[in-house]
C-alpha cells in the first residue's frame, strides 16, 4: 500500500484562516484567530486523512527568483496586517510542539516547496494531497497527486483530481500555466495579455492547446482586438507562463522519514492552554499518545501519607528553608456548607496527603506569617474555616491582575500558560492525584507570579485590596439573604398570570397564536404576516429578519403588538432569571440565597455575582423594586441599609481631568448634570429646564464611554448634527475632560495598557490594530476603564473598610451584598445609627480625591424600600 503525503501551503491557509475566522485574543493579548484555524484545519487532515508524513511550506522573505525577472511581481499586495504577522512565530510555536516539519527556503515560495516535493514524492510511488487555498497548485494535480482545495470555512475541502480539473476547465492541469499566461493574476501582479479574461483564456487553450499553440494560430483569431492584444503583448504572455509556473526541481533534500509527525504531547497541550484553545485542547487530548516515549511514559507523584516521618521532616525544613508551601485540596458543595475532602500539601518537591485534623501537626507552619501558604483561589479554603490571612498566595488572583482579560484561571489554564513544559491536563486530574499535581504545579508557579506581579507593579494591589477583599467576599457568601418565600410565591403567580394575559393581547393583534420566544416565527409574523418594514440597515438571514431588543425598540411605535412583545421579554425574563430560579436556590438549611461574587470575571475590576445575579435586577423601575422588594432581614436583625455612592464615576472624572466645570461643580455641591447643561447650552444656571439637564446628563456619561454622534443622536432622540453640535460644544466648555480623553488614549496607544489610580492594569493590544472596528472599541476601553476601575477598586476598599470596622466595633450588623456603587447591609435597630455613621465615614473618606466622595444612606424593611 502506497504511503501518504500531505503537503500543506502554510502561507496560504494561514492566510485563509485569518479572513475566515474573526479576531481571537489569548488572554496576554496574542491574536490567535489563524493559527486556532491552522491548527483546527490540521486537526481534520490528520484524522480524515491519517498521513504517514506531513509537511508544512512557507513562504521566506518577501523576494523570490520571480522578482529578478519581473520586479513588479506581487508589487501590488498590501503590507500583512500586524494582527496576522504577529502569529506567524505563534504557527511556528504550534507546528514545533505538533512535531509537524516547516520548510522555508530564501529565494522561493511555499508553492515551489510543494511543487518538488510532490515531484520527488510521486517519483517514490507515494500518494500525495497538496492542501492550499491557492488556485495555482492546482496546475500540481497529475494521476498520484491530488489538491484539496479550502472553500468557504477551514474545513471545507474540495478535491481536484486530473477528471474534476478537467470537467472545470476543459484543459489538463499542466496547462493552468498558459491561462496565467494569458489572463494574468491581479493578486500575484502577473500582466498577462490585456483584454483577456478567463473565459477567453479557456476557449484559447481548448482550441489550440497550449500559450505557443495560441500564438502559432494568432492568424486564425477572429477578434481583431483580441489578436492585436495578443500580438503586442507576446512578451509579456510569455513571462506570465514563467511567472505563474511552479517550480519543481529546488535544491531540497528529499527525507521522507524526516516527515514523520512526532508530537510532544505536553507542549502541545501547554500550547493551547497558554492561548485559550481549548477546544483544540480537547481535540488534540489524545493525540500522540504512543508516540513518543514522553507521551507514553507514565508520570507518578511520591505522594507520602502522614505516618511517613522522613517526608514530614524533609517537608518542614523545605518549607522553612524556602520561605513558602503550596496546600491544595478536593471540596465538596458550597457556601455556607462547604468542605474538604483531604488536603495535599508541597514543599520542595514532597507531596503530603493529610485529612483535615491531621494538619495541626503543622501548626507553626500554618501560623508563622512569615512562609506564604501558596493556594488556587483562596475563598474555599475560608470557607472551610482555613485563613491563612495576608502570608497567603493565591495564584489565581494573582493571574487574574496579571490579566484580566483571560478566558479562564483554573489550574490548566495557569500551567498552560506560566509552565510551558508542563502537561497541564495533569492539573485536571481527579482525586487525591489531581491535588497533589496541583500542589506541586502550585510550588512552581509561585515565583513566577510573584516576579510578574512586582514587574507590574501589581504587588500592592494585591496585598492591600484583591487579597484582603476575599476574606470579606467569603463572609458574605457564608451570610447570605433572606428572601420572603411566600412573596416570591404571589409575584410568581401574579407575573404568570400577567404574561399569560399578554401573550392572548399579542395572539389579538398578530391575527393568530405563535411561539413568541421563536425568532423564526415572531419575524414570520412581524414581517409577512403584519407586513411591517424593519429598520434601515437590518439584515436578514436564513430565519428571517432579526428581531432582537435594538430592532423592536427601534420599531417601538410602528404597531402596537411591539410595546407587547418587549413588555412580554421584560416579565419573562424577570420571572425566569429571578423567580423560578430564586426557589431552587433558597438553603433549607438558612432559607436564605447565598449568591457567589465573583472576583476574577470583569477585566475593570468589577465584582460580578451568580447563583443568582443580584447585580442586574433593575434598579430604577417598578418592576425591579417589586423583585428587591422580596429581599428582607431576617429573624434576628431590623431591617436593610442601603449606602450608596453619588454619581461616583463622574467624580472620579473630575479627579482625572481636574476639568474646571466638573471640579467646581462638586466642590460647590451643584448638580453636575445641571451645570453641565448650563456651561453646553449656554444658560444660567437657574434657568436649566429638566429636558436640558435630561440631554447633559446623557452627554455627561456617553462622554467617557466614547460614545459617537450617532449614539448620541439615537439615546436622545434627534438628529446626528445636533448630537454633534452637543460634542462639540461639550469638549468647548470641559477642555479638561477633552484633554483627559485625548492624553488617556494618546498613552494606551504608546503604551499598549491603561492603570486605574490604584495602579490596576488592562492590557490593551487591540488599540494598535489595523482594524479600525477593533482599534476603535479599544480607544473606548482606554477611555473607561481607568474611570470604572477606579471606582470599582474604590468600594472594593470602602468593604474592606467596613467590615474590619464592623467587626472591630462587636456589631452585629454585617454586609450582604455590594451591587457596583452600593453596599446592603442586614441591621439591628439599636445599631442603626452607629453602622450608617461607621459606612458612610469608610466610604466616603477611603480615599482623598480633588472632589468629597458622597454616599446616600437609606434604611427600610426590605431591599426595595431602602433605595
Amino acid at each position: 500500500m502506497s504511503k501518504r503525503l500531505i503537503l500543506v501551503d502554510g502561507s496560504s491557509l494561514l492566510y485563509r484562516a485569518f479572513y475566515a475566522l474573526p479576531l481571537l485574543q489569548a488572554a496576554d493579548g496574542s491574536y490567535t484567530n489563524a493559527v486556532y484555524g491552522f491548527a483546527t484545519m490540521l486537526q481534520k487532515l490528520l484524522q480524515e486523512y491519517a498521513p504517514d508524513y506531513l509537511v508544512v511550506a512557507f513562504d521566506k522573505g518577501k523576494k523570490t527568483f520571480r522578482n529578478e525577472m519581473f520586479a513588479e511581481y506581487k508589487g501590488t499586495r498590501k503590507p500583512t496586517p500586524p494582527e496576522l504577522s504577529s502569529q506567524i512565530p505563534l504557527l511556528h510555536e504550534f507546528l514545533a510542539a505538533l512535531g509537524v516539519p516547516l520548510i522555508e527556503q530564501q529565494g522561493y515560495e511555499a508553492d515551489d516547496i510543494l511543487g518538488t516535493l510532490s515531484v520527488r514524492a510521486a517519483e517514490d510511488g507515494m500518494d500525495i494531497f497538496v492542501v492550499t487555498g491557492d488556485r495555482d497548485a492546482l496546475q500540481l494535480v497529475q494521476p498520484n497527486v491530488r489538491v484539496l482545495f479550502t472553500r468557504k470555512g477551514m474545513t471545507d475541502l474540495l478535491v481536484y483530481d486530473e477528471k474534476l480539473f478537467a470537467e472545470e476547465y476543459g484543459f489538463p492541469p499542466k496547462r493552468l500555466i498558459d491561462m496565467k499566461g494569458l489572463m494574468g493574476d491581479t493578486s500575484d501582479n502577473i500582466p498577462g495579455v490585456p483584454g483577456v479574461g478567463p473565459k477567453t483564456a479557456k476557449k484559447l487553450l481548448v482550441d489550440y492547446g497550449s500559450l505557443e499553440g495560441v500564438y502559432e494560430h494568432t492568424a486564425e483569431i477572429t477578434g481583431k482586438k483580441l489578436r492585436e492584444n495578443l500580438l503586442a503583448n507576446r512578451e509579456k504572455a510569455f513571462l506570465s507562463k514563467i511567472l505563474a509556473t511552479i517550480c519543481c526541481d529546488m535544491p531540497l533534500p528529499f527525507d521522507p522519514q524526516s516527515y514523520e509527525v512526532q508530537p510532544k504531547r505536553e507542549a502541545l497541550q501547554a500550547f493551547f492552554h497558554k492561548y485559550n484553545m481549548k477546544s483544540l485542547s480537547e481535540a488534540f487530548a489524545s493525540f500522540g499518545a504512543g508516540h513518543t516515549a514522553e507521551a507514553s511514559a507514565a508520570k507518578d507523584i511520591a505522594l507520602h501519607t502522614m505516618d511517613d516521618e522522613a517526608a514530614k521532616e524533609t517537608f518542614i525544613e523545605q518549607a522553612q528553608e524556602q520561605g513558602f508551601f503550596s496546600v491544595s485540596a478536593c471540596f465538596e458543595g458550597k457556601a455556607p456548607d462547604m468542605k474538604a475532602a483531604h488536603f495535599v500539601l508541597c514543599a520542595g518537591g514532597i507531596t503530603l496527603l493529610a485529612e483535615a485534623q491531621e494538619l495541626s501537626a503543622f501548626s507553626a507552619l500554618f501560623k508563622n506569617e512569615k512562609i506564604r501558604k501558596v493556594v488556587h483561589e483562596s475563598k474555599p479554603f475560608l470557607h472551610c474555616g482555613m485563613n491563612f490571612g495576608a502570608a497567603c498566595f493565591d495564584a489565581s488572583l494573582a493571574s487574574y491582575l496579571l490579566m484580566p482579560a483571560a478566558a479562564s484561571y483554573d489550574m490548566a489554564s495557569l500551567v498552560g500558560t506560566y509552565l510551558s513544559a508542563a502537561n497541564a491536563s495533569d492539573a485536571q486530574r481527579e482525586g487525591a492525584e489531581g491535588a497533589a499535581w496541583r500542589s506541586v504545579f502550585l510550588e512552581k508557579l509561585y515565583p513566577v507570579l510573584k516576579k510578574q506581579l512586582e514587574e507590574y507593579a501589581l504587588a500592592s494591589l494585591y496585598e492591600t485590596m484583591e487579597l484582603p477583599l476575599v476574606e470579606v467576599l467569603a463572609a458574605m457568601e457564608q451570610v447570605g439573604i433572606h428572601v420572603n418565600r411566600a412573596s416570591l410565591h404571589e409575584k410568581s403567580e401574579e407575573i404568570a398570570k400577567h404574561l399569560a394575559a399578554l401573550t392572548e393581547e399579542i395572539y389579538d393583534l398578530a391575527k393568530g397564536a405563535f411561539n413568541i420566544n421563536s425568532p423564526k416565527q415572531l419575524s414570520s409574523v412581524l414581517f409577512e404576516r403584519l407586513s411591517l418594514s424593519p429598520p434601515p440597515g437590518t439584515k436578514k438571514t436564513k430565519t428571517g429578519y432579526s428581531t432582537n431588543a435594538e430592532v423592536l425598540e427601534a420599531m417601538r411605535f410602528d404597531h402596537p403588538i411591539l410595546e407587547k412583545i418587549l413588555s412580554y421579554r421584560f416579565w419573562m425574563k424577570l420571572q425566569s432569571t429571578y423567580l423560578e430560579s430564586m426557589e431552587a436556590l433558597i438553603s433549607p438549611k438558612t432559607q436564605r440565597v447565598h449568591t457567589r461574587f465573583n472576583q476574577m470575571v470583569t477585566a475593570t475590576g468589577r465584582l460580578s455575582s451568580s447563583e443568582p445575579n443580584l447585580q442586574n435586577i433593575p434598579v430604577r423601575t417598578e418592576e425591579g423594586r417589586q423583585i428587591r422588594a422580596l429581599f428582607e432581614p431576617s429573624d434576628g436583625y431590623d431591617a436593610l441599609l442601603s449606602v450608596d455612592y453619588s454619581q461616583i464615576e463622574l467624580r472620579i472624572l473630575a479627579h482625572l481631568s481636574q476639568d474646571r466645570n466638573f471640579l467646581e461643580a462638586f466642590l460647590h455641591d451643584q448638580d453636575i448634570h445641571a451645570r453641565t447643561a448650563s456651561e453646553v447650552f449656554g444658560v444660567p444656571l437657574d434657568d436649566v429646564t429638566p429636558d436640558l439637564r435630561r440631554k447633559a446628563k446623557a452627554v455627561n456619561f456617553g462622554i467617557v464611554y466614547g460614545i459617537s454622534d450617532y449614539g448620541l443622536a439615537k439615546d436622545l432622540h434627534i438628529s446626528r448634527q445636533e448630537a454633534a453640535d452637543y460634542i462639540t460644544s461639550y469638549f468647548e466648555k470641559c477642555s479638561g475632560v477633552k484633554n483627559f480623553i485625548d492624553e488617556t488614549v494618546e498613552k494606551a496607544h504608546r503604551d499598549g495598557f491603561v492603570t486605574t489610580i490604584f495602579g490596576r492594569r488592562r492590557d490593551l493590544p487591540a488599540i494598535k490594530s489595523s482594524n479600525y472596528n477593533q482599534r476603535t472599541l479599544a480607544e473606548r476601553m482606554a477611555m473607561n476603564t481607568p474611570i470604572q476601575g477606579s471606582a470599582a477598586d474604590i468600594i472594593k476598599l470602602a468593604m474592606i473598610k467596613t467590615y474590619h470596622a464592623l467587626k472591630e466595633q462587636g456589631l452585629k450588623s454585617r454586609i450582604l451584598l455590594q451591587v457596583h456603587d452600593e453596599l446592603v447591609l442586614e441591621i439591628m435597630k439599636d445599631e442603626e445609627t452607629q453602622v450608617a455613621a461607621l459606612v458612610r465615614g469608610a466610604m466616603e473618606n477611603v480615599v482623598q480625591l480633588s472632589v468629597p466622595l458622597l454616599v446616600d444612606v437609606h434604611t427600610g424593611k426590605n431591599w426595595a424600600a431602602a433605595k
